[in-house]
């Protein structure tokens, strides 16, 4: 009866294992296909050091179940205490794991050196990381924008706010703005911080990258295949690392000429640094106080929700609620400094890359949100004036 009733467990057993099977089928756990020569290079070792592991793996555990079982007491095998070295087992088991080194190290550094030559560019990008973004400068055709994701809040939630909206099939890998590179070109990226290190990362193109402040780290790619490649952040870079994600889309040469043309109507860094990192605009343009409140909405869901709180309310003491705030609550021009320019000391980040329409409808938003009904609006002229 007991025997009957062990068979039956074990018969429910692995029919459960053969339908988790499907499942287990569509679980990634391998490093993403290849789109770069030096991403296949790197995956081809992976797989070549891999399958060195798993002949290691048999070798030894093989060795080491086939003497556990052949000599088991039951059989009446008995320990022998009176053994001696021996200068050939020694000799042997040296040489092969040296041998196994020089097999791995070879390739290795071939990859690695391969991957540091950065050199004779077709294309070379500036990417400048900051708490929680990316800036990307075109330097040779006077274009640079910001990027940064574009998941709504509504579907990721905060704290005691449940999310309100099915997540996106790219949720916390989207972006507004991606980097564009052509097709079959060696792109080199100079990459560097304003704040903390942090890490430039795109499997499927072969880099991880950090970016340090005060250093400039050079990396190179190019894509054999168009397409779009994601990444995020590599590096535990503060409160919004998971939101620092990364779009490269790769294009034909013909497309890349046709975003390139667009980019430097709407992102050109000809004009003066200090308004070459604001976009394009007319700052003269009046706002309703209900076009800046909705306009306003977006940008603080997009910027200032994560760490003030959709409801205003914040996470004392870091960051501070808006709701009931004097200064947001009192005269706009201490509100104006505090947002283009950050606070000394403080996790208040400048947001003086916005644009003074984005600005201006952000500092209205809060003005007449989360209960402060002050009826004040800020126009983009005022954010244009107060700049440094």
């Amino acid at each position: 009866m007991k025997n009957k009733t062990l068979i039956e467990r074990v018969f429910l057993a692995f029919t459960a294992l053969c339908m988790a099977l499907p499942a287990l089928a569509s679980y990634d756990v391998n490093i993403p296909p290849p789109a770069t020569p030096i991403s296949a290079q790197i995956y081809g070792l992976h797989m070549y050091i891999l399958w060195i592991c798993v002949v290691i793996f048999v070798i030894v555990f093989g060795a080491m179940f086939y003497s556990i079982f052949k000599f088991r007491k039951s059989q009446g095998a008995k320990a022998d205490v009176n053994f001696h070295e021996s200068t050939l087992i020694e000799i042997i088991w040296t040489v092969i794991p040296f041998i196994i080194l020089i097999a791995i190290a070879i390739p290795a550094a071939r990859t690695v050196l391969d991957m540091k030559d950065a050199s004779h560019p077709d294309v070379t990008i500036k990417v400048t990381a900051f708490q929680w973004g990316w800036r990307y400068d075109y330097s040779a055709d006077d274009v640079g924008f910001y990027s940064y994701m574009k998941t709504p809040w509504s579907q990721i939630g905060q704290p005691g706010i449940e999310a309100t909206e099915k997540k996106n099939p790219d949720y916390l890998l989207e972006v507004d703005n991606e980097m564009v590179v052509p097709v079959n070109k060696r792109v080199r990226l100079l990459v560097t911080s304003v704040d903390v290190i942090h890490g430039w990362y795109v499997p499927q193109l072969g880099i991880n990258q950090y970016g340090i402040p005060g250093f400039i780290k050079d990396a190179w790619f190019k894509a054999d295949k168009t397409g779009v490649f994601k990444g995020q952040c590599s590096q535990i870079c503060g409160k919004l690392h998971g939101y620092m994600p990364i779009t490269v889309r790769v294009v034909s040469e013909a497309d890349y000429a046709k975003w390139l043309a667009d980019a430097k109507t709407k992102w050109s860094t000809k004009a003066a640094p200090a308004a070459a990192a604001v976009p394009a605009e007319d700052a003269s343009k009046q706002y309703s106080l209900d076009e800046l409140k909705a306009m306003g909405e977006k940008v603080y869901a997009a910027n200032c929700a994560a760490c003030h709180q959709p409801n205003g309310k914040g996470t004392p003491p870091a960051f501070p609620p808006l709701a009931g705030s004097k200064i947001v609550t009192g005269e706009a021009a201490k509100q104006i400094d505090i947002v283009l320019n950050g606070k000394a000391g403080t996790a208040m980040q400048p947001f003086a890359r916005l644009s003074n329409t984005d600005l201006a409808a952000v500092i209205t938003y809060t003005k007449n949100a989360f209960g402060n009904a002050t009826g004040k609006a800020v126009q983009p002229a005022d954010i244009k004036a107060a700049r440094r």
